[in-house]
């Protein structure tokens, strides 16, 4: 891993835009210039052939060679770009390959891979509005893509990030488009509308206009059967079910449609009534798991509550078997009716916290115990979360906060080893539901008595330091043939608390994923500390690890370039409040010899 050197990196921000830099000039990059407002990006790579595509907050595209840098192509697409990434659409006989992405206000564009122009018979001049069928009745409804696309054969999966709040306004309804003339092809409604399978599971006309149970996550094809498995959102509102009563389907479920019809395969909820914004949002990951003496095509889900669900790929059988459980039902919202019961899996057991009691404070330092029981003393003491507890009228920790335990944080897996790898955070929140002023339900806050920065989360905000002991973030390996878990080692560490001697506490609040190669490294950034690591994929030993310009919150990539040697990119801008001055963008491009 020593050999592991920077190839070039690329500073995208458009005010500023610099050349490609070699390892020898990345230290003095940028050194003298005032750096611009610098936007989240959250995006992954992507290279076919030797070709490097790249979309930016700022709203460009950017096609490089994959092993020099050199620019091939920029595109302005005049609209902020999804988040995390984009989609390659190869092409056929008379149509040449495609690049798909998303847009924040809605749009799906088609851009020409070799060009970056816009495919003038896609949509209109290279675009379709996606709001058109969705958020009619809304107008100024929130409805965008921060997520890429799928592609299976010639069709486009879309799904949508919408609003949280209020109930009603555009809908999360998943489509396929013609990846060749952008017309629609089906719909599948997450709400189920009348005369579809499972609309009686809404009560009276609580499904009308109902906004949420969207994925604003990662879709995942099996394109050997022609499935697309989606993971779906909690229905609008987050944190007050009242006027949705009941299982609230397909809200907070994982979906298996075929995907060239969208028919509904099988699903399976996650969380019954979610109350506590558990979305699902980590990409499906497709793997064979060997059970006795079959071997069984699966699909495995990771949660925000830290639990990890393999199913069946063909029939959604829960592989080592899911448990209803019965979890807390006191202190209920007023008007709100909680399901008495949530799904467990057998194995692995949950991966993240799940509860709190008060002996469990963290007691890294005094002082930081000392303000923890502040926060706990707050408002005559808070009530204790055990799994699900119930967001009341009184302060409460509950675990997993709403940000997870897991997040959109995709898994990764090693079919040599058969382990699957999962990043978690063990952040709690502090916070309570108080009616809103116009009398349209609740909203969840923090305690106004809180210090500052703690954001309704049961931490010091300021240090990041959360309130409970550590480990505090995590990177978890678990043997999908067995269910056992092999390794878990903390994720990211504190520069204060090194200094003090304190073992390795984690990072919470983190984002990203790992990739692992065939060589047996685990590669991941996501934390706080602006670092990017290397693991070794069997024992969980952290191998390598080198400081990048802001905190890298995204999916790394790993590739063989035209020049023999292996790559590994990643995006740093992350908004990291712990490192470097954020300088607003730079992909970093790593080889091993």
């Amino acid at each position: 891993m020593s050999n592991l050197k920077v190839a070039w990196t690329y500073d995208f921000r458009p005010e500023t835009p610099t050349p490609p830099a070699t390892a020898a000039t990345v230290e003095n990059e940028g050194a003298g210039r005032r750096p611009p407002r610098a936007r989240s990006s959250q995006t992954t790579p992507l290279v076919v052939g030797n070709v490097m595509y790249l979309g930016t907050p700022y709203g460009r595209v950017h096609a490089f060679n994959a092993t020099t840098g050199a620019v091939i192509w920029e595109t302005d697409l005049g609209a902020a770009s999804g988040r995390r990434g984009l989609a390659y659409w190869p092409g056929n006989e008379k149509h040449p390959p495609r690049i798909l992405i998303g847009t924040g206000n809605g749009l799906l564009l088609a851009l020409d891979a070799k060009s970056g122009k816009p495919v003038e018979s896609f949509g209109e001049k290279g675009r379709v509005n996606l709001r058109i069928g969705v958020a009619d009745n809304f107008p100024r409804g929130r409805y965008g893509m921060s997520s890429p696309p799928a592609v299976y054969q010639n069709l486009v999966f879309t799904g949508a990030q919408l609003q949280e709040e209020p109930a009603t306004g555009p809908g999360g309804a998943i489509r396929a488009w013609d990846a060749i003339t952008g017309k629609l092809v089906w719909t599948f409604h997450t709400i189920p509308q009348p005369g579809e399978a499972n609309h009686e599971t809404w009560t009276g006309d609580e499904w009308v206009d109902r906004s949420g149970a969207n994925v604003w996550g990662f879709m995942s094809v099996d394109p050997e059967r022609g499935m697309l498995f989606a993971p779906i959102g909690t229905p609008t509102p987050d944190f007050y079910g009242a006027t949705r009563k009941g299982l609230n389907l397909y809200g907070s479920s994982l979906l298996a449609l075929d995907a060239r019809t969208g028919s509904l395969r099988w699903y399976f909820q996650t969380t019954h009534h979610d109350n506590w914004d558990y979305d699902l949002c980590a990409a499906p990951v497709l793997l064979t798991i060997r059970h006795g003496n079959r071997e069984i095509p699966a699909v495995a889900q990771w949660t925000k509550q830290g639990l990890l669900f393999f199913f069946n790929r063909l029939t959604g059988e829960p592989i080592y078997g899911v448990e209803e459980r019965k979890v807390p039902s006191d202190n209920p919202i007023p008007g709100d009716e909680n399901w008495p019961t949530q799904p467990f899996p057998l194995k692995p057991p949950p991966l993240a916290r799940m509860s709190f009691q008060p002996d469990e404070i963290a007691t890294v330092t005094s002082e930081h115990k000392a303000f923890c029981k502040e926060l706990l003393n707050l408002e005559g003491g808070a009530l204790m979360g055990g799994p699900y507890a119930q967001h009341g009228s009184r302060l409460r920790v509950v675990f997993p906060s709403w940000v997870g335990g897991g997040n959109w944080s995709t898994a990764s897996y090693n079919p040599q080893l058969g382990y699957i790898y999962v990043t978690l955070q063990n952040l709690g929140n502090l916070d309570k539901v108080i009616p809103k002023p116009n009398g349209e339900g609740y909203s969840r806050v923090g305690s106004e008595l809180a210090p500052p920065n703690t954001e309704g989360y049961f931490w010091d905000g300021k240090k990041q330091w959360p309130c409970q002991k550590p480990p505090w973030a995590e990177i978890v390996a678990v043997n999908a043939h067995t269910g056992a878990v092999a390794w878990r080692s903390p994720l990211g560490s504190f520069e204060e608390l090194d200094k003090m001697g304190i073992p390795k506490t984690g990072i919470p609040e983190h984002r990203g994923g790992s990739i692992v190669t065939a060589g047996g490294v685990v590669f991941i950034g996501a934390t706080n500390d602006a670092k990017f690591r290397a693991y070794d994929a069997k024992t969980g030993k952290e191998l390598w690890s080198t400081s990048l310009s802001d905190s890298a919150k995204a999916l790394p990539i790993s590739f063989r370039g035209n020049d023999g040697n292996q790559y590994v990119a990643i995006v740093a801008n992350g908004g990291s409040v712990r490192g470097p001055e954020n300088p607003g963008g730079r992909l970093y491009v790593f080889r091993l010899p």
